[in-house]
Formats: C-alpha cells, sequence, structure tokens
C-alpha cells in the first residue's frame, strides 16, 4: 500500500497558518474516511516535556492524523531552538539531509492513504549551507497548497512564492487566504487580486477564529479541487 493523496503545504512567510490549514487538510481527509498521515520533515523549536523533546506544530498535526506513526519518521529533524532551520542544525551538530527525508517519506506514504507534509517557514528557507525548502518540496514532487497570511505586503509574497513553486517544476494546487491581520485594510481586494494572478484554485478565506480548531477552520474551506481529493459516495 502507498498513499494515493498526498500534498505539500507551504507559506508565505512563517507564523502564518501552515499549521492550521495543514491540520484542517488532515481533518477533512478523516471525514472523507480516508487514513491520513502527517510530516513536518523539519521542526525548529522544541521544549522538553516528560523526558521527550517536544514541538507544537507537531504534536498537532500528530493529535489530526489518523495513522498515528514515530516522531523519528514524521520529523526526522525536530530541532530545540526557534531559529532558521539551518542556524539551529549547526548549533546542535546536525546535518539536514534531504535524501533521508525522502526515505522518511517514502515509508510513511506506505503506511497510509494520504499524507499532509508541512513545511517549515516560506517555501526559500535555507535548511543547510546548500539547499533549501524549495528543494525538499522538488525532490518530493508533491502538489503544493500555499497559505497566503492576509496582512499589508501579501500580494507580493503570494505572487514571488507562485513563481518560486513553478520554477522548481511544481504544481500550485490550490491556495487558501488566512487572515493573520483582522485590521488590515482592503482585504476583500487584496484576495481578489491574487484571484485575478494566481494560476490555482481558491480553497478559501479563514477568517480570524475565536480558537485555532481545524473544525472551525474546515468550515470555511473546500479542498475538493484539489488532485486526487476523494469524492463523495454517491447512495
Amino acid at each position: 500500500m502507498s498513499a494515493s493523496i498526498a500534498y505539500f503545504v507551504t507559506g508565505t512567510d512563517t507564523e502564518i497558518g501552515k499549521t492550521l490549514v495543514s491540520c484542517t487538510l488532515l481533518h477533512a481527509l478523516a471525514r472523507a474516511g480516508v487514513r491520513a498521515a502527517a510530516m513536518k520533515p523539519v521542526a525548529a523549536g522544541a521544549e522538553l516535556r516528560d523526558g521527550a523533546w517536544r514541538n507544537e506544530d507537531v504534536d498537532q498535526l500528530a493529535a489530526e492524523a489518523g495513522v498515528v506513526l514515530p516522531v523519528s519518521m514524521t520529523t526526522p529533524y525536530l530541532l530545540r531552538d526557534a531559529a532558521a532551520p539551518h542556524i539551529a542544525a549547526a548549533q546542535e551538530g546536525v546535518h539536514i539531509d534531504l535524501a533521508h527525508i525522502a526515505d522518511c517519506y517514502a515509508r510513511v506514504a506506505a503506511a497510509a492513504d494520504a499524507v499532509v507534509v508541512e513545511g517549515v517557514g516560506g517555501f526559500r528557507v535555507p535548511l543547510s549551507d546548500s539547499h533549501d525548502t524549495a528543494d525538499l518540496a522538488q525532490q518530493l514532487g508533491l502538489p503544493v497548497v500555499l497559505v497566503v497570511g492576509m496582512r499589508l505586503g501579501c500580494l507580493n509574497h503570494a505572487l514571488l512564492t507562485a513563481d518560486a513553486i513553478a520554477a522548481r517544476g511544481l504544481t500550485l494546487a490550490g491556495w487558501v487566504a488566512n487572515v493573520v491581520d483582522p485590521g488590515m485594510r482592503y482585504g476583500v481586494d487584496n484576495v481578489v487580486a491574487l484571484t485575478q494572478r494566481l494560476n490555482a484554485p481558491m480553497l478559501g478565506t479563514v477568517p480570524r477564529l475565536p480558537s485555532p480548531q481545524p473544525a472551525l477552520a474546515a468550515e470555511h474551506l473546500d479542498f475538493s479541487s484539489l488532485p486526487g481529493w476523494p469524492r463523495p459516495v454517491s447512495i
């Protein structure tokens, strides 16, 4: 068995809702009856709890995943310092190996019907002196879901990221507008501008939620246009 559905979730920056959208994808797949696994191959920022290093994003993804797998497989590089991954890795004497990540992905995909892979930071965050997250996405070769943090500057960030995704020969399968600045002026106009310029389906707009719960975000998103998305069973 190998996953027939898989997506790589990236964003226009850090802290703009990648984990929320990734968890919502997992939530929606579970509701569709699909056994889904989650990966965050590189996570920077961990704290010691009950004798183990834990990362909040990794824990949230695991909570929504229908297939429970060892963290060593789903997050092969769990770095302690909440810094750029290449810096945090260097501080710990760790080399982030894309081939090892690809091997872990293959094992995760073999254990599930679907895989949601969350990137780290934006699309071009350095992982080492020679590779960045764009190289990772290119190696995995998955359709990309782009989370656009709706705030001043998002138009430039989103369009540049879309160009970078295309330059790697990857498919931008869909994008999500996530309201990170509820006071942003002309928010609707910005969404319209991106809809006109991004060559991918808009999956929805996530408003500022009372709490970042996937079940709440799912009410505002429609993933049915994503490649491979399971179709409702007719009765």
